[in-house]
């Protein structure tokens, strides 16, 4: 039960405030006088007080504020002026009120401003959560869905055949991998990642296996890839449904015969690797559909581990949102708390972007805040703070980085008028790669489009 003390020296408009503001889980005190408030300030434990600051009295609304906080520095208060002056204002904030209102005030937002601060009351700050500071490669969570997970990296760790984490975007396959490797024999060798959906087919090739002298333009020097580069330890494979048949092929030669051969180059390199790879597609139907050669998914799919997704795990979000708040308060030097509140809020979102998004939510209200602890009503306010500079209405029509894709692959092959090779070249891609994508956004390719 959150407790109000309203003080106006007329009893109407204490009674008028107290109704105005009524709410399950409220309770109010009024008093018309300045002496008898200072000594219920004093000596009861008030969530908030609502002050006139010009009071018939020899002690006016900064008197009653001084007092209060003496005596109970986690309770707010809140001060109305009908001669606002900046002078007063100054005083009021040092003395430490949440928040100071002239006269007339607009009721909706006397509203707001109470809920704000009874969400910074130390009572609704939200306390039941576990301090949790931990390394950023740490996996957090406690629910059957991550303890599953967490048995299965322990069984997983110590052998040496591929595994393959699946789970949708954002939801920490990298962080299983580098468990995975931590905790395993290699854990002191080289743990080296790639996206392969983030590289450029043309380039993903040289990334993993290396280049000889002379291989292409550009390449004025031999580099190693990423497989002689963790010699010995472990290679992630990010996002390997993304990767072209031809490539597929090699990939497998890898896991097979445990040989790279770089390009350019006629030599054969043995390499020792443990491979994790990680997809957010569906690789049993891609197998099924011919998206994926099935021999490689086989290799790669000798162990597999699901990662579920936020919404599935609910209860974990207290954790993460707590270890979030250390890291990120940590970073700018003060801490930033949630209400109770503004924890339900986060809660009851599906979080489609998984614990990426929510960190990067957790991140921009740390960023954005006023105060030491963030309500509901703030955490409305600060994430659209992150939209100020960005028009009206143009996060709902931006597309997606699949659309945009999509548009330019079909701008290009309208203007080599549905030309296959000439197409692939502009793009900087093979005519297979061309094949794949096109099937992938559902683009229709003309059968003499090479004539």
């Amino acid at each position: 039960m959150a407790k109000i003390l309203v003080v106006d020296d007329d009893h109407d408009t204490c009674r008028i405030i107290a109704e105005v503001l009524a709410a399950p889980g409220r309770e109010f005190e009024l008093a018309t006088d300045s002496s008898r408030a200072v000594q219920l300030a004093g000596t009861e434990p008030f969530d908030l007080v609502i002050c006139d600051i010009n009071l018939n009295s020899s002690l006016n609304g900064l008197d009653v504020l001084r007092a209060f906080k003496g005596a109970n520095p986690d309770g707010q208060v809140l001060l109305i002026s009908g001669f606002g002056t900046l002078q007063t204002a100054i005083e009021a904030v040092r003395a430490g009120a949440f928040d100071y209102i002239s006269k007339p005030f607009d009721i909706e937002e006397v509203k707001k401003t109470v809920r704000r601060a009874l969400d910074q009351t130390g009572t609704r700050v939200v306390a039941q959560t576990p301090a949790i500071d931990l390394p950023p490669e740490e996996l957090i969570g406690r629910t059957s869905g991550m303890l599953a997970v967490y048995k299965q990296i322990a069984r997983a760790a110590d052998s040496i055949v591929p595994v393959l984490i699946v789970g949708e975007s954002g939801t920490g396959k990298e962080l299983v991998a580098r468990a995975l490797h931590r905790n395993s024999q290699r854990g002191a060798r080289p743990f080296v990642a790639i996206n392969c959906g983030a590289i450029a087919e043309t380039l993903l090739e040289s990334e993993l296996f290396g280049h000889s002298r002379g291989a292409f333009t550009g390449a004025v020097a031999e580099a190693k890839g990423i497989f002689e580069q963790a010699q010995g330890g472990t290679v992630f494979l990010d996002e390997i449904g993304e990767t072209s048949a031809a490539l597929q092929v090699k990939l497998l030669r890898v896991l097979q015969e445990g040989e790279v051969r770089p390009v350019g180059s006629s030599r054969v390199v043995k390499v020792d690797n443990r491979v994790v790879a990680a997809t957010n597609r569906d690789l049993e139907r891609a197998v099924a559909d011919q998206q994926f050669r099935a021999d490689l998914y086989y290799r790669l799919s000798v162990i597999v581990i699901h990662l579920p997704a936020l919404r599935e795990r609910r209860d974990d979000i207290p954790l993460l949102v707590s270890a979030f708040l250390r890291a990120a308060s940590k970073r700018i030097g003060r801490q930033i708390e949630l209400s109770a509140g503004a924890l339900d809020v986060l809660l009851a979102y599906d979080w489609p972007g998984n614990v990426r998004q929510l960190e990067n939510t957790i991140e921009r209200i740390v960023l954005f805040s006023v105060g030491p602890v963030v309500g509901p009503d703030d955490l409305s306010t600060l994430l659209q703070s992150a939209r100020r500079n960005i028009p009206a209405g143009l996060f709902e029509d931006l597309p997606t980085l699949e659309e945009v894709e999509r548009r330019y692959i079909e701008h290009v092959l309208q203007k080599v008028r549905h030309n296959r090779t000439r197409a692939a070249d502009l793009l900087g891609i093979d005519r297979r790669t061309l094949y794949r994508m096109a099937e992938r956004h559902e683009i229709k390719l003309d059968d003499d489009s090479d004539k």
